[in-house]
């Protein structure tokens, strides 16, 4: 079983904010897909099962995703190595598209809140949002809505992304790295 995990934020004003990034690409992988919703508030998110895969988003907000992500990881005894996290990045340009285990969580506050819950070695799917200028900005600029070319782009983004997140679930990291990586 997998847990795939979208950090973002609940809420229709954060709906196309770049920090919300991983809960479009959840709301795309499930959208075809047959799922049973999973209604336990310790969850503290919108859980979805189809097959043998849970769908989370958290609806602690960014800063406090490893409240949610612990929470089912515990109670369906889930090694880190089967969850799977997907996140906006500053540190990519917009629309990289980058994996990883482990590491540090870079400022971000979502992943520094699942590492203090379940720690680090969990497979993350990095997605580049590009950054402000001005690094007094990033807060603003990540809660913005993205621009209309990259809504533009974002379907193709997001599709991409579906497509390794599905190999992650059969396939070595590194060897997902090697056919998916956009930069």
């Amino acid at each position: 079983m997998h847990l795939i995990v979208g950090l973002g934020n609940i809420g229709d004003k954060y709906q196309l904010t770049r920090h919300n990034i991983g809960f479009l690409v959840i709301d795309e992988i499930t959208k075809n897909l047959t799922t049973s919703n999973i209604n336990k508030s310790n969850f503290k998110s919108d859980l979805f099962k189809s097959g043998y895969n849970l769908y989370s988003k958290p609806k602690t907000y960014m800063n406090h995703s490893g409240e949610a992500v612990h929470a089912i990881k515990e109670y369906y005894k889930l090694e880190n190595e089967n969850i799977i996290v997907i996140h906006d990045d500053l540190d990519l340009p917009f629309g990289s598209v980058k994996f990883k285990i482990g590491g540090g969580h870079g400022g971000h506050n979502g992943l520094r809140s699942i590492d203090s819950y379940i720690g680090k070695d969990y497979i993350r799917v990095r997605i580049g949002i590009g950054k402000p200028q001005d690094k007094t900005q990033v807060a603003n600029y990540v809660l913005s809505n993205f621009s209309k070319e990259e809504l533009n782009k974002l379907e193709d983004i997001i599709s991409h992304t579906i497509k390794a997140i599905d190999s992650l679930k059969v396939e070595d990291i590194d060897v997902v790295k090697s056919k998916f990586t956009l930069k």
